[in-house]
């Protein structure tokens, strides 16, 4: 207890401590802190549970208060403005019909039954659920003392009494009440609605109960809130942003790659996406030659009992493509892990060896369900830039922090920004014992520790196999995507009974990482298109240069100048059709050449290039031999910036 009279002591998640009245409530709390902006203390964990403000403290209680930048604010956040569209709704339409409204990425939805609305009507559902929002209404939890009551409280939603029915007998259930609405939820909620500052109704659709198309159709609203109207004033100009950057559009449109549905879920990459992708991975082969990786490439069809030994037979069947050869079972594989083992296997290791640093662009198929393939970003069959690092057990902390490092660096080529996560132990489905996976836990957190970079821990997500560290990129206009992965196991080396023999001449069990930092090199390069909008830097592009010629008299000399750049190193095409030369200039830019370069009767009196770039600048008369030394940096050092502009495209 603390030493003041009637106080209790709270410890907070700086591990630091503060001392409060007894009885006070996480509110009361968020108050002594001054933790009073709309996008702070939107609800508390304590002791490892998530809890309303409203609920009262006890002495040593541990205290962390969620916020908007927490994920677990955003969904408290979200899930409160669902309530607020569900009471906007029925205050509108009274006969609607309660379902469910989950937050969900960037906001929330809510379903209904009974329920007919067009765009016309978003305007009057913004407006009454502002109305609701200045009420400053207080969410209220209430508990519902049984399953009976609960089944009677709402016996006239259908949709509510399925939903109670599923749960366990002894369950707690709540609802929480705010003014004239009450929903069944289990929480936590917002203290007060006057933190939603801005709401948004975005778009109407219609779905299925509980996602079955056997149930009934439902009408889906989906919008989004926020604790500062310029948040959402930036959200919505990242939508609108991300709407012209859609890899899907972009990809066809520009020769990149196309999707057909003769092999649905697998991309086809065409002629110029080729250029994009063997620039990618000539980059990526380089880097790891450079820090010692040995490549690899293994068969894509294995036994069965091979898929039985790895523990991916029992743990993640359902995602693999499966079939007999010759009354034999085998399957495609869904990644490269396996494969590497029996390699490792393949020949007796030293010590001496380690550690040992084997890398392979897996082509890995997985049976992803139709409804979640989109475009580059989830495929059926993909590239996996995979690598997996057999090592002592000293070396895992210096060997994690080069797998970090390394993903950093490739991130920051691209200028990336990037977050960390440590996942942990699933709840259910792992292999390994309790032992393996507190000593692989504290090795990855240890080298994140170490390195001193930010990360946060995401508690049970992690492989069946072994926790990992997921990579979160941050692209130009602030989306971020899950990509690569570094992953410590020590029970594939178990299963496969690999060995190495140590300086005193035993044989004993290696330990291993799994690491991909592109992750998918589909899903990067889809990724690069939108993070670029195409625009890619020259040492990526498809289409460098393009030189276009004013008459066919001017032929000879375009194709003199084809020959100079093509001799440093430059990919240069040469356009001789018979549009006319702004028709030619304005393709160029729809196609994103970098250097558009004109070549009429001066230039070829002078000798000389007539330069515009693709942001339609005009850059004048110059001599290609200067022109070359100008952007061969550019070329070479794999600048994202062009010498002709101060800023990225």
């Amino acid at each position: 207890m603390s030493s003041l009279l009637n106080s209790m002591q709270i410890k907070l998640k700086n591990k630091s401590t503060v001392d409060i009245p007894e009885n006070s409530s996480g509110l009361e709390l968020a108050r002594e802190l001054k933790l009073n902006d709309p996008a702070q203390a939107l609800a508390m964990n304590v002791n490892g549970v998530d809890r309303d403000l409203s609920y009262t403290l006890k002495d040593n209680d541990e205290v962390h208060f969620w916020s908007f930048d927490d994920d677990e604010g955003k969904e408290i956040f979200w899930h409160t403005s669902a309530h607020v569209l569900a009471q906007a709704v029925l205050r509108l339409w009274p006969d609607a019909v309660l379902t469910i409204g989950p937050p969900i990425a960037n906001g929330f939805y809510y379903d209904f039954a009974n329920l007919t609305i067009s765009d016309e009507d978003f305007s009057k559902i913004e407006a009454e659920a502002k109305k609701i929002i200045k009420e400053n209404l207080k969410p209220k939890r209430e508990l519902i003392a049984s399953k009976e009551e609960a089944l009677e409280t709402f016996s006239e939603n259908p949709f509510k009494i399925e939903l109670i029915e599923s749960f366990d007998k002894d369950a707690t259930l709540t609802a929480y009440r705010q003014g004239d609405f009450f929903d069944l939820c289990r929480g936590p909620h917002l203290p007060s609605l006057g933190k939603i500052k801005a709401f948004k109704i975005l778009k109407t659709s219609g779905a299925y109960w509980r996602g079955d198309a056997k149930n009934q159709m439902l009408t889906r609203i989906y919008a989004t809130s926020f604790p500062d109207k310029k948040l959402l004033k930036d959200y919505l100009f990242q939508v609108e942003e991300a709407k012209k950057r859609d890899h899907k559009i972009l990809g066809p449109k520009l020769g990149l790659f196309m999707l057909k549905e003769e092999a649905p879920g697998i991309p086809f990459i065409l002629p110029h996406g080729m250029h994009v992708w063997n620039q990618l991975i000539a980059y990526w082969r380089k880097i790891h030659l450079r820090e010692h990786y040995q490549e690899i490439m293994t068969p894509q069809i294995m036994t069965r009992e091979l898929w039985e030994t790895s523990g991916h037979w029992e743990h993640y069947r359902e995602d693999m493509y499966a079939f007999q050869i010759d009354d034999r079972e085998f399957a495609i594989k869904p990644m490269s892990c396996p494969g590497c083992m029996l390699y490792y296997q393949s020949k007796s290791h030293s010590y001496r060896e380690l550690p040992l640093r084997i890398s392979e662009l897996g082509h890995v198929y997985r049976n992803e369900a139709s409804g979640a393939v989109s475009g580059l970003m989830r495929v059926r069959g993909f590239h996996q830039d995979d690598a997996h690092i057999f090592m002592k057990p000293t070396d895992i902390k210096s060997e994690i922090l080069k797998a970090v490092n390394l993903a950093l660096e490739i991130y920051s080529l691209f200028n990336l920004q990037c977050h960390m996560e440590l996942s942990t132990r699933p709840v259910e489905g792992t292999i390994g014992t309790d032992k393996e996976w507190e000593l692989a836990t504290n090795g990855l957190k240890e080298a994140l520790d170490e390195s001193k970079l930010d990360y946060r821990i995401n508690e049970g997500d992690g492989a069946f196999y072994g926790p990992k560290i997921d990579f979160h990129i941050r692209d130009a206009i602030g989306r971020t995507w899950q990509c690569g992965t570094i992953q410590l196991d020590m029970s594939l080396p178990e299963k496969f009974d690999l060995e190495y023999v140590d300086e005193h001449g035993k044989r004993v069990r290696p330990i291993m990482i799994h690491r991909a930092l592109l992750g998918s090199v589909e899903r990067f390069f889809g990724i690069l298109i939108e993070h670029f909008a195409a625009k890619f830097p020259l040492w990526l592009s498809p289409r460098p240069v393009r030189i276009i010629i004013v008459a066919d008299r001017h032929l000879e000399y375009a194709q003199k100048l084809e020959t100079l750049f093509k001799s440093h190193n430059f990919l240069v095409e040469v356009d001789h059709s018979n549009e006319s030369v702004s028709k030619k200039i304005r393709l160029a830019q729809i196609e994103q050449v970098n250097y558009i370069l004109t070549i009429g009767d001066k230039e070829v009196e002078n000798q000389t290039i007539a330069l515009r770039t693709r942001d339609n600048v005009v850059h004048g008369e110059m001599n290609p031999e200067e022109f070359i030394e100008k952007i061969k940096p550019e070329l070479l050092n794999k600048d994202l910036n062009s010498p002709f502009k101060k800023t990225n495209d």
